[in-house]
């Protein structure tokens, strides 16, 4: 594990200093001339940063309203179900979405939504409605890839939390049981603070990607109708970095980044601390 971070995420650090240099392939990592802070200036002056920050923060928001809460419920849910073998048959299924790649995801998005032969607009055709192009709609892009996420990663997410509600001492429920609490008395007092404390620790690093969406799923999503509520951070490093070889300021970009990332960590964590919790540190 510590060679694996020590290669993978420590040695490749060396190379943010080229956000601080005019690098060049044919000049090499250690010629290149240092500019400062040249790239970061030119990105906060970029028209594109307000509309990046915007885009980037929406759907980040949206996540962390609809989809962080959802694996919390479904392990809730799941907790009261008494018959192992629906409880695992449920498990099993919710989270077979997981291991699909975000091509497969997009590719059945695109057949239920489709403007002529999605399953969505055949129905509403069938209810007497018009066809709607929702794969074209901005006003319902961030909420596609919402619901996207949480329909793919939120059985995945139960795992965490279905083992925390293990490790309650059933004790507490049958001292629950006769104080007279019913089920969802016992929900409310037993099981939500026995795990208040794993809750609070991914929602802290759930807030340190504020600033990450992922690229694979916007980019597959992304079309020219949309492109303006669309483009986010790591589609802008795609687009700068890889497609227009701007090396330096593409890292520039996802050091800004990181840096937010850190940011929202210690901040969070100390509220959390502040407010009598344990934090991840």
């Amino acid at each position: 594990m510590l060679a694996y971070f020590l290669i993978f995420k420590y040695v490749p650090m060396w190379g943010i200093l080229i956000a601080f240099k005019n690098y060049t392939p044919y000049v090499g990592f250690m010629n290149s001339p240092w500019v400062g802070l040249e790239h970061f200036e030119r990105f906060f002056s970029n028209t594109d940063f307000a509309i990046l920050l915007r885009n980037t923060l929406a759907i980040n928001v949206l996540n962390l309203v609809l989809f962080f809460p959802l694996p919390i419920l479904i392990s809730v849910m799941l907790n009261e179900v008494r018959r192992e073998w629906i409880k695992r048959t449920i498990q099993s299924v919710i989270y077979l979405p997981h291991f699909l790649s975000w091509v497969v995801i997009a590719g059945i998005t695109f057949l239920m939504l489709s403007t002529s032969d999605g399953v969505i607009n055949k129905m509403l055709f069938a209810l007497g409605f018009q066809k709607h192009d929702f794969l074209t709609d901005s006003n319902f892009f961030w909420l596609l890839l919402t619901f996207q996420s949480m329909w793919k990663e939120a059985g995945w997410g139960t795992v965490i939390f279905l083992a925390a509600i293990a490790a309650i001492d059933p004790g507490q429920y049958e001292a629950a049981k006769i104080d007279g609490a019913g089920r969802l008395r016992q929900i409310w007092h037993v099981t939500l603070p026995a795990i208040r404390n794993v809750i609070i620790i991914l929602l802290i690093l759930r807030i340190g990607h504020m600033m990450d969406v992922g690229f694979e799923q916007v980019y597959l999503m992304m079309n020219g109708a949309v492109a303006d509520v669309a483009d986010v951070f790591d589609t802008y490093v795609y687009r700068s970095g890889i497609q227009q070889a701007q090396f330096s300021y593409s890292t520039a970009v996802g050091l800004f980044k990181s840096i937010v990332g850190v940011i929202l960590v210690v901040v969070t964590n100390r509220l959390a601390k502040k407010f009598g919790e344990e934090g991840i540190y």
